[in-house]
């Protein structure tokens, strides 16, 4: 009992330490990922860039962080937390800081291309970083605090780069374009941020100061015995991960859960200001951080109900098809604002609600190096989802001449990865516990490879 009191005190310790600075980190890496779809029309007016060269640059993003998302996140592993991902701040900071000078198409091209790499591996490393400090009936909530980090993006980013590009020809501007002054203060802002971690950032709960000798004691050993349990239910080692099933369908999901997401957020200033009949600037800023907070309590609320039903793979799904359901109508309701704002924001509740529960999945499944890897996988493959999501919403508006195929699109997706959530049923994953099949249960008594019961919620 004295242990579960220790161990109760030091994640409610840590949930106050660690999570207000990771999401942090998240605001500044979603801003100068999407920030792009702030400056679309400006960018497009000054560079003449087509929409086919935006869709294009916009997606070459992911293939750069596909590219260096897994031996980034073997390095994390092996670097430790606080060195990697305080350099992942900085790199990416200094090339976001470089979009100011995208004229041309290649240009632009091959900043994208390089924000990719320089990110990659921020995401996995944070999910692989909880692990360290959060036990898996809690996970789902520490993760959905993480992820409120997208929505305050476009919640505080969306009026900040709308004001920025609202300074378009005045002396605040310095004779900069309205989008070169918001990537470069933008860029600014993730490598100060970067600095930071570098200097302050806690790797493990045996070295934080907020907690006391008991609590780290009861924490660590908690953590260590799921982790052990995980690797022995789990792949063994970085290439059987590669190889497992569970793995591929959880990477496909994910997939789609990205191409959701990017196909509603890379287009939703321009969406919007279609929707209101305006332009990008202030006004349009303001409006699109309304989903946003939509988003925002979903990714609050349903970690909270998950834990208190015990049910993830269900609600997740139910989730994601609400996500599907927001996006088709608000393509059906053109011609009526209101009703399609609150489409997207149903949209962006679906998209970002389901993902708290959707990472309790791999991570109930892989431990260790294949923790590392598994996870660093699973994003880069779903990431690739952001270069299909503007490419494909842009190809089916072209192909079907209207501006709703692509929100069609997006809709059909998402309810297929709906349904292949409810489709981890076969594969026994819940969340909760990891399946147990190998040899090493039958041996250790459980014949029937049955998993484990999960540990009491807090």
């Amino acid at each position: 009992m004295e242990h579960q009191d220790s161990m109760d005190r030091a994640i409610r310790k840590s949930l106050w330490h660690v999570v207000p600075v990771i999401t942090i980190m998240f605001v500044l890496a979603y801003l100068d990922r999407a920030n792009i779809g702030f400056a679309k029309q400006a960018f497009q007016h000054d560079t003449g860039l087509s929409n086919a060269a935006y869709g294009f640059g916009a997606g070459i993003f992911f293939i750069g962080y596909a590219i260096f998302e897994i031996p980034s996140n073997i390095l994390l592993y092996r670097a430790g937390a606080r060195l990697w991902l305080g350099r992942i701040m900085i790199t990416w900071g200094i090339v976001s800081a470089c979009m100011m000078f995208a004229h041309t198409a290649p240009l632009f091209y091959a900043l994208r291309f390089l924000l990719g790499l320089s990110e990659a591996g921020f995401f996995p490393g944070i999910l692989l970083y909880l692990t360290f400090w959060f036990p898996l009936e809690v996970r789902a909530r520490a993760t959905g605090y993480f992820l409120v980090g997208a929505p305050l993006a476009f919640i505080v980013g969306g009026p900040i780069s709308g004001a920025l590009l609202s300074l378009e020809g005045s002396a605040y501007a310095f004779g900069l374009h309205g989008w070169q002054l918001m990537f470069l203060v933008e860029g600014v802002l993730a490598v100060l941020m970067g600095i930071w971690v570098l200097l302050r950032l806690v790797e493990r709960p045996m070295s934080a100061p907020w907690l006391a000798e008991d609590e780290k004691t009861a924490l660590t050993q908690e953590m260590e015995r799921e982790d052990a349990r995980k690797i022995e239910a789990g792949p063994a080692g970085i290439s059987a991960t590669f190889l497992d099933p569970r793995v591929m369908f959880l990477c496909v999901i994910w997939f789609l859960v990205q191409v959701c997401g990017y196909g509603i957020y890379f287009f939703l200033p321009v969406q919007i200001a279609t929707i209101l009949g305006t332009h990008v600037g202030l006004m349009v800023g303001i409006v699109s951080a309304v989903p946003p907070v939509c988003a925002l309590a979903a990714v609050l609320f349903v970690p909270r109900l998950s834990e208190r039903l015990a049910e993830r793979r269900t609600i997740a799904a139910l989730v994601f098809m609400a996500g599907a359901a927001g996006i088709a109508v608000s393509a059906l309701a053109a011609g009526r604002p209101v009703i399609a704002i609150i489409a997207l924001c149903v949209a962006a509740a679906g998209h970002l609600g389901v993902q708290p529960l959707y990472w309790t999945f791999p991570s109930s499944y892989l431990g260790g190096a294949a923790a590392a890897s598994g996870l660093a996988l699973i994003n880069a493959f779903g990431n690739l989802g952001g270069f299909v999501a503007p490419n494909i919403r842009v190809w089916a508006e072209t192909e079907f001449q209207s501006q709703n195929a692509g929100l069609y699109v997006l809709a059909a997706s998402t309810f297929c990865g709906a349904l292949m959530i409810l489709a981890l049923r076969r594969f026994a994953i819940d969340g909760y516990t990891a399946p147990r099949m190998g040899a090493a249960h039958r041996q250790a008594g459980n014949p029937a490879g049955e998993r484990a019961p999960a540990t009491p919620g807090l």
